[in-house]
């Protein structure tokens, strides 16, 4: 049976470039304008205690409630979502970075 590759030459359409990155393949996490998302999670303090925030999210509230249970789960911590960032209970800014980075997504500051 033919392939896709087969079929394609026969149509006259051009072979794709195997070397070539698919959206599939492409690990960055992008934001609703397509631009890659660069995420910040910095440590507040409010009324003496600790709180880790990230921000810099342009996703869909899915995606956002989606690593908010991520993050509960992964740190054992309460969390809430408020506007487009997602805050922790308690000072876990390296492990938050660690688990965006692992879920693709560019992390700084």
């Amino acid at each position: 049976m033919p392939g896709l590759e087969d079929l394609a030459s026969l149509l006259g359409m051009p072979e794709s470039d195997k070397n070539k990155p698919t959206a599939k393949t492409d690990d960055k996490r992008r934001g609703h304008d397509g631009q890659v998302l660069r995420l910040r999670v910095r440590m507040e303090k409010r009324r003496g205690k600790p709180v880790s925030i990230a921000w810099g999210f342009f996703s869909h509230p899915m995606e956002l409630n989606r690593l908010l249970t991520l993050f509960k789960k992964t740190l054992g911590a309460g969390g809430q979502l408020v506007d487009q960032t997602i805050e922790m209970q308690g000072d876990h800014v390296e492990r938050m970075k660690k688990v965006l980075e692992a879920e693709g997504y560019k992390v700084g500051g």
